[in-house]
Order: structure tokens, then C-alpha cells, then sequence
């Protein structure tokens, strides 16, 4: 399947929304964390995928702010998964020279796992590789209010015109101002929707939806999604005509 990529055609940042880690232990008899816990050779096999292939950017879907409701044992579990898996990994993305990163409300989220996600990026922060980027309490219509706000803050101090208001201005006070837009956005475990994720920024970003619950995705699986994505034709409102011209 590798062999088919188009090495020129690689997306530079691909968005996975990692669903299905609940459905996953149902189907074994296991409470949920079971699938939470098996879903981190997914992440794996997905970080080490997108590094080899040569995308620039990955951005996982990790925690979302409504996972906050979720009953507490299971947002303990995934709090203390977190920390371990983060504290295991680090060590590996030195070695393969990736850069951490994370957006969201991380205030919102224990001491201890904002202390690692801090010891993270520092410890990562050096490195010109591949960028891992957790989403992590966030969602996107909590990162567009708190970008309204932010602008709508500087307007009332006299550092902003309304009239200076544009799209390149809001990209700048974004989460990801410093990071493009997805190209690619994969979902697993057979759902249609977005979910709430980088509402903005998927404005003409190309959609894979596959059944693979998330515990089972594998490096063929992001192949696949990415030979999808090439056999697109990307028009951002042009015709095919004007596309190829």
C-alpha cells in the first residue's frame, strides 16, 4: 500500500478524531478504560506512520471539554493513563526527534498531568521532526470563544480596530495560529461528524471516515486514509478546470 503514495502529495498536517474505545471493550466484555488502555499502540502506530511518511503535523483528538461529564472513574482512568503514557513516551520522541505539543483548556485538567504536559514540551521543544499535537479539553467552539474574547478584549483596550477584524487576524488568535490547517482529517469507529474539532480550521479540509474502531487502527489504515486523500481533486471554491490550469 506504501508503494502507491504519492511521496509529492503527503498531507503536511493530518487531524485523527480517535473514536471507538468504548464500543471496542463492550464488544470484549471489558469496562471502557480496557479500550482506552489498548488504544495507545493506535497512538503509536499512528504517530510512527505519519513521522515515516514524512507529515509535518499530527494532531489527536485526546479529550474533548464534554468528556469532562463522563462518569469520574473513567476520567480518573484516562487522567492517570495520560500521565503514564506521556511519561513513557517522551524518552521515544527525543529519540525520534518529535516535537511535542497541546491545545485546550489544560488549565482545566489535574496538576499532574499539566506538569507533564509542561515537562513534555520542554523536554521536546528543541526537536524539528515530526509536531504531535494533543488536543486535550478542548473543543472548538470553547478555542472560538475564547478567540472572540481575546480580540474582542484588545477592541475595547484601543489596540484593535473593528475594522482590522479579518480571517488572518482570528487565525492568529487561534489555538493553532501556529500551525496550518489539516489537510486531511481521519475519523474512526464508523461515526459521520466532526464532533466539535477544529470547527475553523476543517473549513476545506478533505474527510475520511472509517468503521476501524480506534484500539484497531493500524499504519494501514492511515495509508489508506491518505491514498484516499490523494485521489481527491482539492478545488478551495475553484473549478476542476481552473485547478489544473
Amino acid at each position: 500500500m506504501k508503494e502507491v503514495i504519492d511521496p509529492t502529495r503527503i498531507p503536511k498536517h493530518i487531524a485523527i478524531i480517535m473514536d471507538g474505545n468504548g464500543r471496542w471493550a463492550r464488544q470484549k466484555g471489558a469496562m471502557r478504560i480496557f479500550g482506552h488502555k489498548n488504544a495507545v499502540k493506535a497512538v503509536k502506530d499512528a504517530i510512527e506512520g505519519a513521522k515515516d511518511l514524512g507529515v509535518k503535523y499530527l494532531t489527536l483528538f485526546s479529550f474533548s471539554t464534554e468528556n469532562w461529564s463522563r462518569p469520574q472513574d473513567e476520567v480518573d482512568g484516562l487522567m492517570e493513563l495520560l500521565v503514564k503514557t506521556i511519561t513513557k513516551q517522551v524518552p521515544l520522541m527525543i529519540k525520534d526527534n518529535i516535537r511535542f505539543s497541546a491545545i485546550g483548556d489544560t488549565e482545566s485538567m489535574p496538576d499532574a498531568v499539566q506538569q507533564k504536559l509542561l515537562w513534555a514540551h520542554e523536554s521536546t521543544k528543541d526537536n524539528d521532526g515530526l509536531i504531535l499535537n494533543l488536543a486535550l479539553s478542548y473543543s472548538g467552539r470553547w478555542e472560538l470563544t475564547q478567540t472572540m474574547q481575546h480580540i474582542a478584549q484588545k477592541v475595547s483596550e484601543g489596540k484593535l480596530a473593528v475594522s482590522e477584524i479579518d480571517q488572518d487576524l482570528i487565525n492568529d488568535h487561534l489555538a493553532t495560529r501556529n500551525i496550518p490547517d489539516p489537510e486531511l482529517m481521519i475519523r474512526t469507529s464508523g461515526e459521520y461528524r466532526i464532533s466539535n474539532f477544529l470547527l475553523w480550521q476543517l473549513a476545506y479540509t478533505e474527510l475520511h471516515f472509517t468503521p476501524v474502531l480506534w484500539p484497531d487502527f493500524r499504519r494501514e489504515h492511515l495509508i489508506s486514509a491518505i491514498i484516499d486523500y490523494q485521489q481527491r481533486e482539492r478545488r478551495f471554491g475553484k473549478t476542476g478546470e481552473q485547478v489544473k490550469s
